[in-house]
């Protein structure tokens, strides 16, 4: 059965996932002598955080499961067959990866993960140049992990500016172009924002960077796949991908590092040299085989993912603001990605409003951190109020998200909304 996977469409393959998770939520419960008792709530709850991570795709899985029974070899084994298909299966995959940016496969360095990327991105690139530069630049609503990346190195010496942005999220050219000086080696800019969904002026920082001798690094978790780049076009020198972000596997990512004019890195992590010596480690065949044809799908999709995407966001939004009175679309309601749209809704505490929604997985903000109960930094940079941005919520759309779910959630939200105003009114 898993076999057949492989010959379904994208609108086959959209229905399959919706066709399960509909059997899930009318499943009934089983009593032990096999009569039926009674029907069951739906198993789990409808999913709308696409930012944090993204389904599995079932022709990814398909493409990943020869790699976990047969062909488990070392693809760096150059002694036997089995590594030799195994090799071939991960430059294939760089192939992949490297066609949906404009690459070279030779660019391409698999890692764990954007988070492994940005780090190795930032510290690899800032120590290798210092001392003779030892300025970096980024901004204030950065991901989390670029961000202690940067203090990390504050902490070693360097000088570190965080720029900060307009309220609509998006960053001023003209800001940053003062900021650049002799010794800055690095500029990162997160390319679609993992909170807000604001797309950042990627092309122009890159043409920016590219005049003054300065190298751009983008965090493209959240656009990989989902938005056109071209690193050419754009002049990005180095560019962080993440596969779970794209209904590929978790626990694979990569980094382009540009060949010409060429990047040079400090490598974070010693061992056998693998990567052109900048990522050492075993590789993972069956996960960098997902990351692959994940970007293959994504690019032969992308157009008709965006407009499925941007007719449910529309929806959504509309939705939103037509039931619900005294709601903030958090960033710039044009230069976006439409599917991470975030709302603050006044006077009702996020966290209530996210454990009221027992149907509906939604999350305040970036998974990385929102056990934390202080509001979003990437809402305080841009200006948004204290109490405002403790009532935020994001929300997620992916491929496999249906207007059903999107009507159901913005149904229970007015429910759940008005209710929680409510006891607030009457608490106080």
């Amino acid at each position: 059965m898993i076999g057949r996977l492989c010959v379904f469409s994208r609108l086959a393959c959209r229905r399959a996932v919706y066709i399960f998770r509909e059997f899930c939520a009318e499943a009934e419960l089983l009593v032990e002598d096999g009569s039926k008792s009674r029907s069951c709530k739906p198993i789990r709850p409808l999913y709308f955080d696409f930012q944090a991570s993204t389904q599995l795709d079932p022709r990814v899985l398909d493409a990943m499961l020869p790699f976990y029974i047969s062909h488990f070899g070392n693809p760096h084994s150059r002694t036997h067959e089995y590594g030799w298909y195994c090799e071939e299966a991960v430059e294939k995959a760089r192939e992949n990866v490297a066609n949906q940016i404009g690459a070279d496969h030779k660019e391409i360095i698999f890692t764990s993960g954007a988070t492994e990327s940005n780090n190795l991105a930032v510290k690899g690139v800032a120590k290798f140049y210092h001392p003779k530069k030892k300025h970096i630049i980024t901004t204030q609503i950065e991901h989390k992990c670029v961000l202690d990346s940067c203090r990390v190195l504050e902490n070693n010496g360097f000088d570190v500016t965080y720029l900060p942005v307009q309220r609509n999220g998006i960053l001023d050219l003209e800001v940053l172009e003062r900021s650049i000086k002799p010794e800055t080696s690095l500029v990162s800019v997160i390319a679609v924002n993992n909170e807000i969904g604001v797309l950042q002026p990627i092309e122009e920082i890159g043409r920016l960077c590219r005049s003054k001798g300065v190298f751009f690094h983008t965090d493209a978790a959240q656009a990989f796949g989902k938005v056109p780049i071209d690193v050419n076009a754009m002049n990005i020198d180095l560019m962080s991908i993440s596969g779970h972000k794209i209904y590929g596997p978790q626990g694979i990512g990569a980094l382009y590092v540009r060949r010409r004019p060429r990047v040079r890195l400090e490598a974070q992590q010693n061992g056998g040299g693998q990567e052109r010596g900048l990522r050492s480690g075993t590789l993972p065949t069956a996960l960098v085989v997902g990351l692959g044809e994940a970007s293959r799908l994504a690019s032969e999709e992308m157009k008709d993912d965006y407009e499925h995407v941007s007719m449910l966001s529309k929806r959504l939004i509309d939705g939103i603001t037509s039931k619900i009175q005294h709601v903030t679309l958090n960033g710039d309601p044009i230069q976006r990605y439409p599917g991470c749209v975030n709302f603050s809704f006044a006077c009702v505490e996020g966290e209530s409003l996210l454990m009221a929604l027992k149907n509906v997985a939604l999350s305040s903000g970036s998974a990385c951190t929102s056990a934390s109960l202080e509001p979003s930094y990437v809402l305080r940079a841009i200006g948004t109020e204290e109490d405002l941005a403790h009532s935020s919520i994001r929300f997620g759309i992916g491929r496999f998200t249906t207007e059903e779910e999107v009507d159901f959630t913005v149904a229970e939200l007015s429910k759940h909304v008005q209710r929680l105003r409510e006891m607030r009114y009457i608490i106080s």
